[in-house]
């Protein structure tokens, strides 16, 4: 009987939300058109655009564009100056493949001359015209340290001046409570080996790329490293003269010069009580970089709310609206138009942005539409609208973005990864199961997807967020032939030439989500209680921090 009456009290609510949902938000949802999200889309990702690369002719028609739509909604703009836009400040490095060069240096032996983009790639993130180094490498495991898992790969290290050799991922698990077991935690993404790498005081890094551990093959990681790197200019935290990923080959003939082999240096550093070295090679390098200061806008608008009863706990929707840019010189198809990633993501935003708009009553709270730069250089416009909010954080309910959504029809799952860790998770369910969305687990934990798009630099300023994204199973179609597009689309057209627009694209995915959002929108900012992180939760601290 206890515990039919515990799953009473959670029931109620949930039916109640349901309830709190009114005709007009439901009016506005059923106005969302697959027509105009596809007009969006095929804009875009046009050949005009030049892949939209940050600070470039293309990023900038982008962003006036997105402005230029929330203006015809009526929205307010919430950028710098009474504009839609927040610019950033950032600075473009790009290696010069020809006078860029890495040289294996072993102690004993002939050295081995690396090549750019195809061994490894390069970038100066100290952002000068040239770097030089010869520094010792240093084997650090996975290069994480993490205290509440009682684990420091630096342990007994003095890293200084030198260069450090690591492994993308985590330590292997099968526990959640250790390294998240299967998924993969922040200490395995890249921008963590890096940044940790630098606060240790290396001049450079080698990330090892293996790409069951990365989730992508070396054409990623060249495509996304060998063009112009884009970095914040007004941060202040340390950075590598070097930072760079090589081949898993290239591993193994650094690990052979020492003494050792690739398999056990790898089984070595996933177990407990793993000890780094120096090793009895050195890399000569120098990178010799392009410099390029620039602005690129964030673009942001609002819907005003009531602020009932005194203090906003609005409500943010976010979508990144950069890409790669273009290849200059290359013949051929040379432009990255990120039709998936994330055009689509921009043309879901821009026509909820308008649903929004037409709303008959007016929201309890604000809603903001912010459309990001920087992203695919590592989350850098989000990473700059968490720290500079149109709003405290604390008067942020909840961020929901959008990124890398099939056009492939009508969906009948969603995944939602991120959402189980806050109080709203309830309200989540409910209203996917509503919609007739079965929610799904992250189908690849391992891949770390948490960190690696923009709802994940709000998170660290403890504003709850997520993604919302499709699940495998689509309407006329089992989960295997979800599952063959997804992984028929990383092969060819994810961060490559061939991401573009198809008229044979269908909108009804994104449609449908844009409902999904904007009935959690509406049920979030109509939330008798601030939405909160689950206690534990590595985001609580800062979230209970700004609420002060």
């Amino acid at each position: 009987m206890k515990i039919l009456a515990l799953l009473s009290s959670v029931a109620l609510p949930l039916a109640a939300a349901a309830q709190m949902v009114p005709p007009a938000v439901k009016a506005a949802e059923q106005s969302i058109d697959t027509e105009k999200i596809r007009a969006h889309v095929r804009f875009l990702a046009d050949d005009l655009l030049e892949g939209r690369g940050p600070g470039l002719r293309g990023s900038e028609i982008a962003a006036q564009y997105i402005a230029t739509q929330f203006a015809l909604d009526g929205l307010e703009p919430a950028g710098d100056n009474g504009t839609y836009l927040q610019q950033v400040k950032f600075v473009g490095v790009k290696a010069d493949p020809e006078h860029t060069n890495y040289t294996l240096e072993p102690t004993k032996g002939k050295a081995i001359k690396l090549t750019f983009g195809e061994d490894y790639t390069a970038s100066n993130q100290q952002h000068n015209p040239t770097a030089d180094f010869d520094a010792p490498i240093v084997w650090v495991g996975y290069g994480a340290r993490a205290p509440e898992f009682q684990w420091d790969d630096y342990a007994g290290l003095d890293v200084k001046g030198k260069v450090i050799l690591c492994i993308v991922g985590d330590p292997p698990s099968d526990d959640p409570k250790f390294f998240g077991g299967k998924a993969m935690t922040y200490y395995g993404r890249w921008t963590y080996k890096f940044e940790e790498a630098a606060r240790m005081g290396a001049i450079g890094a080698l990330i090892i790329h293996r790409t069951d551990l990365a989730s992508y093959g070396w054409d990623v990681v060249k495509n996304s490293n060998t063009g112009e790197k884009t970095y914040l200019a007004d941060d202040a935290n340390p950075k590598l003269a070097g930072a760079s990923w090589i081949q898993l080959e290239v591993a193994r003939k650094i690990f052979a010069a020492s003494g050792m082999t690739l398999e056990d240096a790898f089984a070595a550093a996933g177990k407990r009580g793993f000890q780094g070295m120096e090793l009895p090679i050195k890399l000569k390098g120098h990178v010799e970089s392009s410099i390029r200061p620039f602005l690129s806008p964030n673009v942001i608008a609002k819907l005003p709310g009531t602020n009932a009863p005194g203090k906003d706990q609005a409500v943010l929707y976010s979508a990144h609206y950069d890409h790669l840019g273009f290849k200059p010189g290359m013949a051929g198809d040379n432009i990255y138009n990120g039709a998936v990633d994330n055009g689509v993501g921009v043309g879901l935003l821009l026509e909820l942005a308008r649903a929004w708009s037409t709303l008959k009553v007016k929201p309890a709270h604000s809603v903001y539409f912010a459309s990001v730069t920087a992203e695919e250089q590592g989350l850098l416009g989000s990473e700059y609208l968490g720290q500079h909010p149109p709003v405290p954080a604390a008067q942020i309910a909840l961020d929901i973005n959008f990124d890398g959504i099939f056009p492939i029809g009508v969906p009948e799952e969603v995944n939602v990864n991120g959402a189980q860790r806050m109080t709203f998770y309830p309200t989540v369910q409910a209203t996917a199961k509503r919609l007739g969305l079965a929610i799904v687990p992250d189908p690849r934990p391992e891949a770390g997807t948490y960190y690696r798009s923009d709802h994940f630099s709000l998170s660290r300023e403890g504003i709850p967020a997520f993604s919302v994204d499709p699940g495998s199973k689509y309407e006329g179609h089992d989960a295997a032939w979800g599952d063959a597009q997804e992984h028929d689309y990383n092969e060819h057209r994810y961060h490559n030439f061939s991401d573009n627009y198809t008229p044979e694209m269908d909108f009804r995915a994104p449609a449908k989500l844009a409902r999904f959002g904007m009935e959690l929108g509406w049920l979030a900012i109509s939330a008798p209680h601030t939405i909160e992180w689950n206690h534990g939760d590595e985001f609580e601290a800062t979230r209970k921090k700004s609420e002060r």
